[in-house]
C-alpha cells in the first residue's frame, strides 16, 4: 500500500511542492508567492484526494510557523482548498490555457475572500457598509497584481518543470 504511493512520479511532485513553499520563506513582492500555484498544483497532479489537499495545506502551515501564524489563517487556508479544487477541475485536461485560467481564477478567489475578510474584521479601518468594502478591495489592487503575477509565474515554473521532466524522464509518466 504506502509503496504504491510512494512512486517516483509522486516523490518528484512532493519535492517541487517543498520546494516552492521554501520560496515562500525567501523575501519577495507582497502577494508574490507560489503558495496558489502549489495547491493547484498539487490538486491536478496528486492522484489521492486527501493527499492533494494536505501536501499544500502543510507545506503552507509550515511557512506559516516559521513567518509567524495570523487573523486571516481561515479565510486563506479556505481560498487554497478551493484552488486545490480548481487543480481537480483541470485535472483532465492540463493545457496552458486551463492552468492559466485556474491560475487568475485562483488570485480572484484570493483577493475578493481576504479583502472581504479583511473588511469585517477591520471595522475601525473600512466603515462596514458597501462604500467601505468598496474602499477595502481598491486598496487591496497592487496586491492583487502582485498576486496574479506570482500565481501565474510560480504555475509556469510548477507546470512546466513537471511537463519537462516528465517528457524526458519515463518513470514520471503515469503508471
Amino acid at each position: 500500500m504506502i509503496k504504491r504511493i510512494f512512486t517516483t512520479r509522486f516523490i518528484f511532485i512532493l519535492t517541487l511542492i517543498f520546494a516552492a513553499a521554501i520560496m515562500r520563506l525567501i523575501p519577495h513582492w507582497p502577494n508574490f508567492t507560489p503558495v496558489a500555484a502549489l495547491a493547484l498544483f498539487g490538486g491536478t497532479y496528486i492522484n489521492r484526494k486527501y493527499l492533494a489537499f494536505l501536501v499544500p495545506l502543510a507545506a503552507l502551515f509550515l511557512g506559516d510557523i516559521v513567518l509567524g501564524l495570523h487573523e486571516y489563517m481561515v479565510p486563506v487556508y479556505a481560498c487554497f482548498i478551493l484552488t486545490v479544487l480548481l487543480g481537480f477541475a483541470i485535472k483532465r485536461k492540463t493545457t496552458v490555457l486551463t492552468v492559466i485560467s485556474a491560475s487568475i481564477a485562483s488570485s480572484l478567489i484570493f483577493f475578493l475572500v481576504t479583502n472581504f475578510a479583511s473588511w469585517i474584521q477591520s471595522p475601525l479601518i473600512y466603515d462596514q457598509t458597501f462604500s467601505g468594502l468598496m474602499t477595502c478591495y481598491i486598496a487591496g489592487i497592487p496586491f492583487l497584481n502582485n498576486g496574479i503575477s506570482g500565481d501565474l509565474f510560480y504555475s509556469g515554473v510548477l507546470f512546466g518543470s513537471f511537463y519537462f521532466a516528465v517528457s524526458r524522464i519515463p518513470a514520471l509518466q503515469r503508471a
